[in-house]
């Protein structure tokens, strides 16, 4: 599918270089950043968390309740 889109110069121009330091196509890079966006957002798909819960992939709060739970 072809799309009209408008980006923002500023974006354009930080696209460019990305594509000068990747020596990759600006058309590859635009497919690659909606495929990433669209699978970030599908049901279930687990945020870039970080930190202590970031590896776990638990509920914190949800733990934190368990602990308080047996005190």
């Amino acid at each position: 599918m072809r799309a009209l889109v408008d980006i923002p110069d500023d974006h354009i121009r930080k696209l460019a270089e990305l594509c000068e330091r990747t020596n990759r196509p600006r058309t590859a890079l635009i497919r690659e950043a909606i495929a990433d966006y669209v699978a970030r957002h599908q049901p279930g798909a687990s945020t870039d968390a970080f930190g202590l819960w970031g590896a776990r992939g638990a509920d914190g709060v949800a733990f934190q309740r368990k602990v308080r739970a047996e005190w």
